[in-house]
């Protein structure tokens, strides 16, 4: 009995501190999605029950373009929500008409960006990881003539399917679709299709092994 409350003394600051901080976490998750969800329903940003915010994401929907949201969702834009380390906040935006965004259920987005010109179709239950990014479309056009005319970049739509992980800081860009289950390991940069079921990595990014399921 001695023991134990010795120990208790000498935690005694990390147990107080710890509590401190939890309740820190539930004023900012219920503050962030008041802000979050008031926002989104006056910009047009379709939205499922029970989505969870840390921190108060970027978010851009142009004109006649379309965001959906699935159930469940979680979005952690505050660096001391991941301790993994977050360098932003989770961006979600439309850079053209008719660009269309659509997330499923029970996705997890830490200091994610998500850039979309064209199509990017995320399925349920994907992760991503801190600071990763996925678009649809260049940003800049090659020719060095016209780089800094930005609408005019290519696009092509991505998919990322059921229960995928990207990694952290993990890139996928134009075109690519990865299979369910897929890991994508950390830094990567995905520039081609992906299949189901593996762990792929390296710039450009290939399959390294395959996952049982």
């Amino acid at each position: 009995m001695g023991s134990r409350l010795q120990k208790l003394r000498n935690d005694f600051p990390a147990l107080v501190f710890a509590r401190l901080t939890a309740w820190s976490f539930k004023i900012n998750r219920m503050a962030s999605g008041l802000i979050t969800k008031t926002v989104w329903k006056a910009s047009g940003i379709r939205f499922g029950s029970g989505c969870d915010f840390y921190g108060i994401p970027i978010t851009q929907r142009v004109y006649n373009s379309s965001i959906e949201i699935g159930n469940n969702c979680r979005f952690r834009s505050s660096p001391s929500s991941n301790l993994i380390g977050l360098n932003r906040k989770c961006t979600i935006a439309t850079h053209k008409q008719g660009a269309q965004i659509k997330i499923g259920n029970r996705c997890g987005l830490s200091g994610a960006v998500i850039g979309c010109s064209e199509l990017i179709t995320i399925d349920d239950d994907v992760l991503f990881g801190a600071n990763s990014l996925v678009t649809d479309f260049d940003w800049h056009v090659v020719n060095p003539k016209e780089r800094h005319l930005s609408g005019r970049s290519k696009s092509k739509p991505v998919h990322i399917k059921r229960n995928v992980w990207l990694g952290y800081g993990a890139v996928v860009l134009k075109g690519v679709t990865i299979g369910e289950n897929s890991v994508i390991t950390a830094n990567s940069v995905v520039v081609t299709n992906i299949p189901a079921n593996v762990i792929a990595g390296g710039n450009p990014a290939k399959v390294i092994k395959e996952i049982e399921v």
